[in-house]
């Protein structure tokens, strides 16, 4: 692979020099939401890396053969253990270097499991708006989505 300003791009981008197949580095996305109960929202203290031990809510890089809102539902279930509804897009979050996280709000399905802990999650919580861990967030996609849960919440 070699970096190569293609006549029909207006920056360089990897190109196997034996085939001309152009390698596009492109960020990855990944589905998420914010369960809600009771007006407390489910996170979860994770228990991999990157960031073991910081809370955030249930996410995931979405797969091929699914939705941004199939992999929020199939990353909840993994990590929590438990069934949500999807209610709504809450903001779509992205920065430099780093996934993009489209975020939705949602609540327990009628009849689901609690959410427990899991090999992802090493503890879980609910948090009311005026307890949330502020400080021991995961990623800056964490902070902005709780903030705009909260802001809403006085809106």
């Amino acid at each position: 692979m070699a970096e190569v300003l293609l006549p029909t791009e207006d920056r360089a981008r990897l190109v196997c020099e034996e085939c001309g197949y152009v390698h596009y580095v492109n960020p990855h996305v990944v589905g998420a939401c914010l369960p809600i109960e009771d007006g407390s929202v489910w996170l979860l203290r994770r228990g991999i890396d990157p960031r073991y031990g910081y809370w955030t809510y249930p996410a995931g890089y979405q797969e091929v053969d699914e939705s941004t809102e199939g992999a929020a539902i199939r990353e909840t279930l993994e990590e929590l253990g438990c069934h949500v509804e999807l209610e709504r897009l809450l903001g779509v979050y992205s920065r430099l270097a780093a996934p993009v996280v489209i975020v939705y709000l949602a609540h327990l399905a009628p009849n689901s499991p609690r959410p427990a802990t899991s090999k992802e999650a090493i503890e879980v919580r609910a948090f009311r708006p005026q307890d949330i861990p502020w400080d021991d967030l995961a990623f800056p996609s964490t902070h902005q989505a709780l903030r705009d849960w909260v802001g809403q919440l006085v809106d």
